[in-house]
């Protein structure tokens, strides 16, 4: 079942997507500008492989739900969202608001 739900912040609005899937679920919250997901996302990766997308995002393992996601700090971040003064450690909520 996906579940594709918005997030109001003063600042603007988020959307919340939850993917599940057998024996995992998938979290993410995205605006126009970047996400943060659930362990399942792979930062290597993005600062890596992919890092000429410049792709603004954070990771934030453990959790379970979308308010988990967004009260969880997060364990890692791309060089994109270090930039724009997202960083490791950061409660999801405030990064998701720096990406409104």
């Amino acid at each position: 079942m996906v579940e594709v739900l918005p997030i109001h912040f003063p600042e603007g609005t988020a959307i919340a997507v939850t993917v599940r899937l057998p024996k995992t679920t998938l979290l993410a919250v995205t605006t126009d500008k970047g996400y943060i997901m659930c362990g399942a996302l792979d930062v290597g990766l993005l600062n890596e492989r992919l890092a000429s997308r410049e792709i603004l995002a954070g990771r934030a393992v453990g959790v379970k739900t979308i308010e988990e996601l967004l009260d969880a700090p997060l364990e890692s971040v791309t060089t994109t969202a270090e930039a724009q003064g997202i960083t490791a450690g950061m409660i999801g909520r405030e990064a998701v608001v720096k990406m409104l």
